[in-house]
């Protein structure tokens, strides 16, 4: 890609900014080699390659469509000329003519009028851990996502717990009639030690349903490590996940070692595909539900809700899954966003069958869902 191209292009990001687009700089890279395979020789083109990679949120595509039309706009022309630098008229901040003002843009062929400088990406630099602790996934760099994983990895799991249908000895609870007499036969007879009994209680088990499709791109890997997390708690912790077809990697997660997430990734074929939710939990409910379902754990359901598949096949096999489970738990890492509501067909289907609706996007998020699981009630069902 030549150097003025690559100047327009973090000009154009720039404009996104100012105007309220959220763009993750780690997309950067793949909008600049999209535009140099793409080409500016047709403007639909571009402009569907770069809102796909650049454009995180419904709701921001209009902003993006008319960010886009202002500042790729030439006298005229349905196409754009390589080695050409657009600035605004004025002289102006590229933020001007994005945050809505009038002023129009023009195609200068010599880059040394452009009066303001591009803005650079920077390399992930050092964070303070409380400052990460806020920060959405998809807006770290890959120095901070290190960092976000070393912390992850360290945050303590600690779920509710349920009684069995197993009895041990105890201090308290009932009397245990069996070994009265016996117990008691060194005293004559006489009930001077009374026994008792009470349920065993062990930790709730967990199942994981994670969405890894391309809408879940940017939170997938940071979802997988706090799963991982929570598997080498020594917790039952069941795992798949999900885009097209559903995987099973509770073993990849279990071993281990560091190369237990690359290789559980690896072995993963639809990554970054498309969603189909209805029939990922369609398929958990006729090959895995039996096994892993029993005594009534709790299933993390990770997903946007963006679905290409069938509403109804949705709610129906969400169903199933809400009638062998103790608590069922949707995150989604939209809701941390103050605009986000959950319009999509997807969310509408499952939201009536969700007990709790909670954010997953940062370390904050995610330690008060550790928090929550631990609020969740003591007894069995």
């Amino acid at each position: 890609m030549s150097d003025a191209l690559l100047a327009n292009l973090l000009r154009f990001v720039d404009l996104l900014r100012a105007a309220g687009v959220s763009v993750h700089a780690g997309r950067m890279t793949d909008a600049a080699t999209a535009m140099e395979h793409v080409g500016v020789a047709r403007r639909a083109d571009l402009r569907a390659a770069l809102r796909c990679l650049l454009v995180r949120r419904h709701d921001d595509i209009p902003r993006f469509d008319e960010v886009f039309d202002r500042f790729w706009r030439t006298h005229g022309d349905a196409t754009l000329e390589e080695g050409r630098t657009i600035v605004p008229r004025d002289g102006g901040a590229p933020g001007a003519a994005g945050a809505g003002s009038d002023a129009q843009l023009r195609l200068v062929t010599d880059t040394s009028a452009c009066t303001s400088e591009a803005p650079v990406l920077r390399g992930g630099a050092w964070s303070a851990r409380e400052s990460l602790k806020t920060r959405d996934f998809a807006t770290l760099t890959p120095a901070e996502l290190a960092q976000a994983e070393a912390l992850l990895a360290r945050m303590p799991w600690r779920l509710g717990v349920r009684r069995t249908r197993r009895w041990v000895r105890a201090r308290r609870g009932r009397v245990d009639l069996r070994p009265l007499t016996r117990v008691n036969m060194k005293h004559g007879g006489e009930l001077v030690v009374v026994p008792r009994r009470a349920r065993r209680r062990r930790p709730r088990p967990v199942v994981v349903l994670a969405d890894i499709s391309g809408s879940m791109e940017r939170y997938a890997r940071m979802l997988l490590q706090f799963v991982h997390g929570m598997t080498a708690a020594a917790h039952d912790v069941e795992s798949f996940v999900f885009a097209t077809r559903l995987t099973r990697i509770t073993r990849d997660l279990a071993r281990g070692g560091g190369q237990s997430l690359p290789s559980a990734v690896h072995r993963i074929q639809d990554w970054g595909g498309g969603t189909r939710i209805g029939g990922a939990l369609r398929a958990f409910n006729l090959h895995y539900a039996r096994r892993v379902m029993r005594h009534g754990p709790i299933v993390l359901l990770i997903s946007d809700g963006w679905d290409r598949g069938d509403p109804e096949e949705l709610a129906r096999e969400l169903a199933r899954v809400r009638r062998s489970c103790r608590r069922l738990v949707w995150l989604n890492p939209l809701l941390g966003s103050e605009a986000y509501e959950p319009l999509t067909r997807g969310m509408q289907a499952a939201l009536p069958l969700i007990d709790d609706f909670l954010p997953a996007h940062n370390l904050a998020s995610l330690g008060e869902l550790a928090r929550h699981l631990r609020r969740l009630d003591r007894h069995a069902d």
